[in-house]
């Protein structure tokens, strides 16, 4: 069995974010990275289909630590997969992953103040124990998407494609298509689509709220044109964080007059009616979708696509019948219906014998679990870049293991206290949250419970507060704190 210091459970985004800030803040720290996809990547080497993008711009998707160059704000897969390889490259962390290892179960050991690790590899089982463990496997499960049974789906007779499992090779040209979804990524693989498709509908069954953002920042270019390439990266990206935050705010306190502004805004590029564009909640109860350039709204103009909002009656031979009556006609149907969501990875986790139940537990700074030692997880933000969080989250364990070196601590785990009342870990509305409500940890009613969709409050709490604040207990080996 190899023993690291620190174990690192997925390279992608996260991943290898996490690695670069061990590698550069705990140097004498040996780490191991276990990447079950035979790929650096994560998500953006799992998804494929037509059009994949980011729906956050990249100034604050990309690394505190490396500038994002492309002039592309809003990025398309591929570019967002060569940044992440591309940053493993240059820091020479590709050799610190092994490849086809995919985590099934870590159990603890107080006794010995370690992390047994169990992966599948092939037909093999291997095993690895580090003092600290790193979880940067995501939120939601590789393997399914949330997938709904529809009434007769097995009449019709053309082809079926979920985007997460999209067939390579799928031709589509010349094909009528409905993509049924309104998320981040029916409105993406919409315009990519209708541009070689006979005609592409988005089939919604509730509307979302989207908005148009240019594709190129144009401060940025021309921050770009004026500093250094670091100052500028530094300058845009916390533009857009305090933009992004501003906004947020200006959601929750004044929905309606939010509310209005988008879906003005939507019919009005659209020409479509505004009921297409009206979801029965407010801004940011649940994701924004972001088209670049207003592509979708463009392609809905031109009349190579349509927006249908409706219930699905049950599929026939040729297509789909909505409630009202109508059918819509289609070759080809992409279910964008979501995802589904995994926490810690899925792994089975024990404590000295015992199995832990994330359910159970309060998240600590929204990155550590109560009862879980040694051990963080990364969680980015509903509202705002995945990477931002996780950034804070990996400077933060660098933190914790300089601070327990020094003190010559081998535990440190936080302690849920009694007069601190349980909520849910997020407040989305969104199916896939609901879904899986009963799976996710708590949060707390007060810090350093609560688990905050606001950077600068984070920052503040992760990178500058205290190590010992006197809810994180240590202890020596052998001895739980």
């Amino acid at each position: 069995m190899e023993e690291f210091d620190v174990l690192i459970v997925g390279a992608g985004l996260s991943g290898i974010g996490a690695a670069h800030q061990l590698q550069q803040h705990c140097p004498d720290k040996r780490f191991l990275i276990l990447e079950g996809r035979e790929a650096i990547g994560g998500t953006w080497d799992l998804f494929r289909y037509p059009g994949v993008r980011s729906d956050s711009d990249m100034y604050t998707l990309g690394y505190s630590f490396r500038p994002w160059t492309d002039p592309k704000a809003i990025a398309d897969g591929p570019s967002i997969l060569r940044y992440i390889r591309d940053t493993a490259a240059e820091a020479d962390l590709t050799r610190h992953v092994r490849f086809g290892h995919r985590v099934v179960s870590a159990a603890w050991s107080s006794s010995d103040a370690s992390w047994v690790l169990e992966a599948e590899c092939g037909v093999e089982r291997r095993r690895f124990r580090a003092r600290f463990l790193c979880l940067c496997s995501g939120y939601y499960n590789y393997e399914e998407g949330h997938r709904p049974a529809f009434v007769d789906e097995q009449l019709f007779r053309g082809q079926l494609v979920q985007p997460q499992f999209w067939p390579e090779g799928l031709d589509y040209s010349g094909k009528r298509v409905v993509v049924i979804g309104s998320g981040a990524t029916a409105v993406t693989l919409v315009p990519a689509m209708a541009e070689t498709a006979a005609h592409v509908t988005m089939l919604q069954r509730s509307p979302t709220y989207i908005v148009t953002r240019p594709s190129v920042d144009g401060i940025a270019r021309r921050l770009r044109r004026m500093l250094p390439e670091r100052a500028a990266y530094w300058l845009t990206r916390w533009k857009n964080i305090v933009e992004g935050i501003v906004l947020f705010r200006l959601a929750r306190s004044r929905p309606e007059i939010v509310k209005e502004h988008i879906v003005r805004l939507a019919a009005k590029e659209s020409g479509l009616a505004r009921q297409h564009f009206t979801p029965d909640y407010n801004p940011w109860d649940q994701r924004v979708c972001v088209v670049p350039d207003g592509d979708l709204f463009r392609a809905v103009r031109e009349g190579k696509a349509s927006i249908a909002t409706d219930t699905i009656e049950r599929f026939t031979p040729d297509g789909i019948v909505l409630g009202s009556g109508q059918e819509l006609a289609a070759d080809v149907v992409v279910i964008a219906t979501g995802l589904k969501l995994r926490i810690l990875g899925g792994m089975a986790i024990t404590i000295d014998g015992q199995p832990f139940e994330p359910s159970q537990a309060m998240a600590y700074k929204g990155m550590m679990l109560s009862g879980l030692p040694n051990c963080a997880m990364t969680f980015g933000y509903t509202n705002a870049s995945w990477t931002l969080k996780a950034d804070l989250t990996a400077a933060y364990v660098c933190r914790l293991l300089r601070f327990m070196d020094r003190k010559g601590y081998a535990i440190a785990v936080p302690q849920k206290e009694a007069d601190v009342s349980p909520q849910p870990f997020l407040s989305f509305t969104s199916g896939y949250v609901q879904r899986a409500i009963a799976e996710l940890p708590k949060q707390g009613s007060r810090r350093p419970w609560q688990v905050y969709q606001n950077y600068i409050q984070d920052l503040f709490t992760i990178r500058y507060g205290a190590i010992g604040d006197g809810v994180m207990r240590f202890g020596a080996k052998g001895r739980m704190p």
